[in-house]
Parts: C-alpha cells; structure tokens; sequence
C-alpha cells in the first residue's frame, strides 16, 4: 500500500509532525548533510517531551548524545584520564542495577580492543587496554582512547540501553520511540556494514517501540535499507531551492545509492537551467564515486576532452575549478553561461558513457 505523503512540508516542524503520525514501527531516511537531519531529531524528541514533567518519550542518538559524555584529561599531573558522564540525563537512568558494564563489553568487543570500568556514583568512565611490555603482556590504566575510539563507545553505550527499551526494563519503559540520527560519525566501509548489520537485527526484533533512522551515508543507508524487513518506509528528505521548505520522496523498494541520487539531482538542475555555484561539488562527487567504481585514479579521467579545444586550456580550467573549489549548498550564486555549457557537457558525456537506470532516476 503506497503512503501518502504531502507534496511539501512548509518547516522542518511539519515534518516531524509527520514522522510521529506515520503508522509505521520503523522508518529509514536518507538526506544529504546540510538539510537538517539532526535538527529533526531533536524536534521529533521535543515534540514528545512532558513539560510539565520534563521527561519524553524519545531515546536519541545524535551529536548532542556524544555531548553527554566529556573529558577531565588530568592536566595538572596527566595521569587520570577520565571520561565522565550527565547522570542528570534519563540517558542514564539505572544503568548500576542493570549491570550496564557486563552488557556493553561483548558489544564493543566486536569494535575495539580496549576495556572500561564505570564508576556509577562519580559518573565516570575509565579506560585500559593490554600491551605487550617486553616478553609479558600488561594492563594499561588510565589510558586516553582516540576520538574514534571514543564514538564507537559511546555507540556501543547507546546499542546497550537501546536493547534494554525493546527488552521492556523497567527503567527505560518512557522510550516510545527511537531515533537514530548518522550512528558513529566518518564510518569507514567496513565498519558502516558491520554497524548496519548490528542496528537491522536489533530493530528487526518484536517490539512496539517506533525506530527512526536518518543518515547522509550511502553505503550505510543501503545496507540497512536492505536488511531491515519489507514494510519499512524509506525516505530521501531535501530542501527546496528556496531553502524553507522541505520534500520527502517515497524510495519504496528500489536499491539505493548515494550517487543515483546526486545523478537525479543534477539533472533537474540541468533540464531546469537553474545551476549554482554548489553544483560544481555535486559533480565532482559523483565522478569520483564513478571513477572509484571503476578504478580510475582521478575523477577527471571519467570527463572527456573537449574536440573543439585541441590545447585542452578549456578542460584544465574546469578541472581546476572542480579540484580547488568548495562551494557551500547555501551559496545560491548562480552560474555563468559558460560554466553552465560545462556542467552540461561533462555531465551528458558522463550519462553517455556510463549508462544509469533512467527509471529510477526518473522516479526519486
């Protein structure tokens, strides 16, 4: 059964609204960065918060749920690394009972080869890990994970309370919903698989809880998008050109990938004539994906030279401009004609010679 979605949604409000009156358990959205995805969240978490008694309804993971945790690096004597914790967050709430420790090891194991001790009273986290020091093996205390390390942490923490909600414990029996907003940031390839797979056979349990994931990661939203189960709704979100209001496509059921969607993009820019300034990113981007795809070393090796410029001084000077420009999704400068007459051509040629499913393109 097809859902019914409204052609626009006037503020990042209606869509909220929207997703918490959606009849559906779980919800995947894709939505480049810059369109307000974390933003959202913390609207849909606002949007079931209690004011009178200031708890929600809505367990989050974002970039506000890594502010949670923070860092007293020992400066006067640099020996106690300690990260600490907001015990005044329901994010925490009886994690001493339920022996929170003992259910984040196994997880994190799967990640990383450092360990913790959580001190519950002082709100504290304390890390070590085992080195090889000459023939023995040691304990090493105090030590200050990586910033990487740290996301995978705190990720592992929220798997762990996440998995206590579905279980129905007491203590989390206010989460209703949950939203998931980019899961550890700058994921490499295998770790998105590997974070993928973890998220889809937690969400896949029985449960009445509404889980919300939104992501500007391709591969990682195409593995989830294949793992979660049939009935879950998949959403590309974007901004209008005039920036204020908002669109959500329906993906239904076709494979999804980051570049299928920059390709689609470009080429209502490109049949509307309306090109900007940040049209330049896109179309590096999505000739590097292409030239990664096929093991070009450089994206320009997939943008053919131009027949009427023998001297190729016009093919140096928009590969230049394409390698050392960053032109920003909010600059609405519009383009040049001659610049236009060359995203065009690179952007024809591409299709040319590497053929996209025009009936998806067509349908995003």
């Amino acid at each position: 059964m097809a859902i019914k979605i409204p052609d626009n949604f006037n503020n990042i409000e209606e869509v909220a609204t929207y997703l918490r009156e959606l009849n559906k358990k779980k919800i995947l959205i894709f939505a480049h960065n810059g369109t307000g995805k974390t933003r959202l969240s913390m609207i849909f978490k606002e949007f079931g918060k209690n004011r009178d008694e200031g708890i929600g309804d809505t367990l989050y993971y974002n970039a506000f749920t890594e502010d949670l945790f923070f860092w007293d690096n020992d400066l006067d004597h640099d020996e106690e690394r300690i990260l600490k914790f907001n015990t005044n967050s329901h994010f925490f709430d009886g994690l001493k009972e339920l022996e929170i420790a003992n259910r984040i090891r196994p997880i994190l194991n799967g990640y990383a080869d450092f360990d913790f001790t959580i001190d519950h009273e002082r709100g504290e986290i304390t890390f070590n890990r085992q080195e090889m020091v000459g023939d023995t093996i040691q304990k090493i205390d105090n030590i200050k994970v990586s910033r990487g390390e740290e996301n995978i942490f705190i990720w592992c923490f929220f798997l762990t309370i996440a998995q206590l909600a579905i279980d129905g414990q007491e203590a989390y029996s206010w989460v209703k919903n949950i939203y998931i907003d980019d899961p550890i940031s700058s994921l490499d390839d295998n770790n998105a698989i590997a974070v993928a797979c973890h998220l889809g056979k937690l969400l896949n349990q029985d449960t009445e809880i509404k889980t919300i994931i939104s992501t500007h990661h391709g591969l990682f939203f195409n593995a989830i998008h294949n793992i979660l189960n049939n009935n879950t709704p998949k959403f590309y979100l974007c901004k209008k050109k005039d920036l204020d209001t908002y669109k959500l496509k329906d993906i239904k059921d076709t494979p999804f990938f980051h570049h299928i969607v920059l390709f689609a993009e470009l080429k209502k820019a490109i049949d509307s004539d309306k090109l900007y300034t940040y049209h330049f990113n896109m179309l590096r981007n999505l000739l590097e994906k292409t030239a990664a795809f096929h093991g070009f070393d450089k994206f320009s090796d997939c943008i053919r030279k131009w027949e009427d410029d023998p001297d190729e001084i016009i093919y140096n000077r928009v590969i230049n401009i394409m390698s050392h420009g960053n032109y920003s999704l909010f600059d609405m400068t519009e383009l040049s004609d001659d610049n236009k007459r060359y995203i065009k051509k690179i952007f024809k040629d591409l299709g040319d010679s590497y053929r996209f499913n025009e009936k998806i393109i067509n349908d995003l």
